[in-house]
Parts: structure tokens; sequence; C-alpha cells
């Protein structure tokens, strides 16, 4: 069976900047994106033979549409839980599942997919949602009546992320054997809270798993005096730097490097925070790079509800939360000392740095900070893009280039007047 993750066109808008370079599924809430939620979870009764995506075009070389004749279409902002598993798993050929006018999941033969790829090949995916739905008119309906998660808003990635965290932590403490941290002097409380992969190094720190657990990817590195506050997540290659302090709802991607303070924040992957400074109910994307003493703010002076700037309203939205922070797309930047105003969205390879705060709203591609800012050049931010990956060993790939080309060429529909910020 081959999964096929399909991007909803209205919460692609709602989840942007992040949603800008990626689809919808491969997004990273808890542990894992939620494309290998499904894939991991699923694998173990049902073999997963492949993936593949549904989403905007400029974005399927890099995110392919792969498929064969027995395909489960599902829902990419959907995170998946037990019995929304069983329920998907039993789903026979030919048949949707629906909660209320939702669609959840779709089991289509490959014929299908294809019939419905080549409409979207000559319309705009706005119409995705529409054709979808002709296409399964005639399938039998499976209503799902239990609550499941999903990421509705961008908020909704920090909001969710410890609920996210904790359901993976079972699932691989179920499935797998911890190794063990023989650091003596490292202190640990609720060492049963805690998942230890290979190649782990932790020296003189403290986990406290006794609120949430702790989950230790694969070659993650906790460095000397830092503190660690359950739920909590690093994957493979991580670094926890010296001092810090990781307060609970943190999820370290792939090869992030994190210091300073830091609560309830999802890093994506490849990006660093090494310094000091505060960073709270925040979301960032790969291969952004904070400046020494950037702080976020997380919580207004008046504490009112926090709103934020929506891509397709093209105006701020009240995201009804008290407690919001910085949302940073990829490839984006700050220079040291960088003060971040509450509920900040800032887009793609944006390079942030001035006195003062930079405005609640930074479009993709700016360059400079609130007194004066332009456009950063296309040149120079592919030049950045690929000296920073390379770091990691990582090329630029022709798929990436065209993905930040994209977002550059189209980046007048992120403008905002200034009177909205």
């Amino acid at each position: 069976m081959h999964l096929v993750f399909f991007d909803d066109p209205l919460l692609r808008d709602a989840l942007k900047p992040f949603t800008l370079t990626r689809p919808t599924a491969q997004l990273r809430v808890g542990i894992w994106t939620i494309a290998e939620k499904w894939e991991k979870q699923l694998s173990g009764q049902t073999p997963v033979a492949g993936i593949g995506y549904i989403t905007e075009p400029y974005l399927q070389e890099k995110f392919p549409l792969r498929y064969a004749e027995d395909t489960l279409l599902i829902h990419g902002a959907v995170c998946p839980d037990p019995a929304l598993l069983e329920t998907v798993r039993a789903l026979p050929p030919g048949h949707v599942l629906k909660q209320q006018d939702q669609i959840v999941a779709v089991r289509m033969t490959g014929t299908a997919l294809e019939q419905l790829q080549k409409r979207l090949r000559h319309n705009s995916y706005t119409h995705f949602y529409a054709f979808l739905q002709e296409s399964i008119a005639h399938y039998p309906n499976k209503d799902y009546a239990q609550e499941f998660a999903m990421i509705r808003h961008k908020w909704d990635i920090f909001l969710q992320n410890a609920q996210q965290l904790t359901a993976d932590f079972r699932w691989i403490a179920d499935h797998h054997t911890s190794a063990t941290i023989t650091d003596p002097h490292t202190i640990i409380y609720h060492p049963e809270n805690v998942f230890v992969e290979a190649g782990v190094s932790v020296k003189a720190a403290i986990i406290n798993a006794e609120d949430g657990p702790v989950y230790l990817g694969k070659n993650a590195t906790i460095h000397e005096s830092a503190v660690i506050k359950g739920p909590f997540a690093m994957l493979e290659g991580a670094h926890v730097n010296i001092g810090s302090k990781i307060r609970e709802a943190t999820t370290v991607g792939p090869y992030c490097k994190v210091g300073g303070e830091v609560k309830n924040t999802v890093f994506f992957a490849n990006s660093n925070k090494g310094h000091e400074g505060f960073l709270g109910n925040a979301v960032v994307g790969e291969w952004c790079n904070f400046g020494a003493d950037t702080n976020a703010s997380n919580l207004k002076n008046n504490y009112k509800p926090v709103s934020l700037w929506h891509y397709g309203m093209r105006a701020f939205q009240d995201s009804e939360q008290l407690f919001c922070g910085l949302m940073m797309g990829d490839h984006s930047k700050c220079g040291i000392n960088t003060m971040f105003n509450t509920g900040t969205v800032v887009g793609v390879s944006a390079n942030i740095f001035g006195s003062d705060y930079p405005p609640k709203f930074i479009p993709s591609f700016t360059w400079g900070g609130i007194q004066e800012n332009t456009v950063y050049a296309l040149n120079k931010a592919l030049e950045v893009a690929s000296a920073v990956m390379q770091r990691r060993g990582i090329p630029l790939s022709t798929a990436d280039e065209a993905i930040l080309r994209y977002v550059f060429e189209h980046r007048e529909e992120e403008q905002v007047l200034k009177n909205n910020q």
C-alpha cells in the first residue's frame, strides 16, 4: 500500500510561512512529522511501500506524487492516534472516511488518482478539494465520530506539541528498547520516562521527566550544565548547548543546535539558536539562525490575546491565545540582540537586523529591520542558503532552489500595508 498525503488549500494559507516550502504533512509536531507518524505507525501491521504528496505544483519536484493501485489518500494535517489508525487500516477500497464534511482518508485505486492528477495539471491547485470531492462522490462514506488531532493553525504546532510528543514517545517505547545514560554526573528524575537512542552523549546535565517523557535521538548531545524538563524531544544529531534551560513541550529537530532559555517551541531541522536569549510558544522552520541574545516575546503586557499575520486573509488574525511567540519560516536569520514582538511572523529567507523591534509581519526575502529594509537579492540569498547547507554536508538541490525562487517571485503576495503593522 502507498500513502499519499494531500494538502487542503485553505489550510495551507493558515499554516504559512511553514507551508511556503513544504506540504502540510511535512510539518513536525511532537517527535515526528505528520507523514512520519502515519508511515511508522501503519507499517507495523500494513506494510507501506511508498509515500507521495498532492500539493502545490512548485513543491511537487521535491515532494513528488507516488502511488500504486492500492493507495491510501490521507489529509496532510491530520495526526493519527490508535483508534483512527485502526479505522483507516480497515477502510475498504473505494471508500472514504469523513468527519462531517471533512475528508480524513480515502482508499483509492491508482487509476482514479491518476485521473485526479490530470485534472490538477490543467487547473489551479485551489480547486483541488472540489475535484477530490467530485472524484469520490460515488464512494460509500464511513463517518468517524471520535475526536482526532488536526493542525489547522500555525500555533497549533506548539499548542499540540506536548500531546503529540507524548503519543510518539509511547509508540517508540512500546516498539523499541532504550539505551542508558551512563554519565555519573547527570541527574535523571523518573528515568523510566526517558528513551535514549544509540550514540547519545550526556555530560553533567539535569533531566526531569517527572511531568512528561524525554526522548533523545540518535547521536544527540546534551552538554554540561544543561537543564531539561519534559515533555521534551531532540532528534538525530541535535545539540543542547552548555548551560541551556529547556522547558516543557519543546522539540529540537534533527541537527539543530539550541541554547539559552526555550519553552514550548518546535524546531523543525538544521536550525541554530545557540546563544542566550528567550524563545517561547514558538515554531522555527529549517535552516534558521538566531544571533546572540535574541529574545522573542510570547505574552503581551496587557494580557490580551495575540494576533498573527494570516497569509490568506492578508490581515492579522486573533489567535485567541494568551501565550504566542515567534513563527519563523525556513532560511530566515536575525542579528545579535534582535527583539521580536509577541506573535511575530517571519517569512522565508528574511535577514533581520537593526535596532528597535522589527514589524510583527516580515515578508519573505526582507533585508533589514524596522528603520530601513529592502529586498534580499535572490542570488545573494541562494548563495547563503547553499553555504549554510554545505556546512551540514547537504547540497542546495535544483528542487530546493526552484522552491526558493518561486517564493521570491511571489513575495509581492506577502506584502502588507504599513497601517496593518
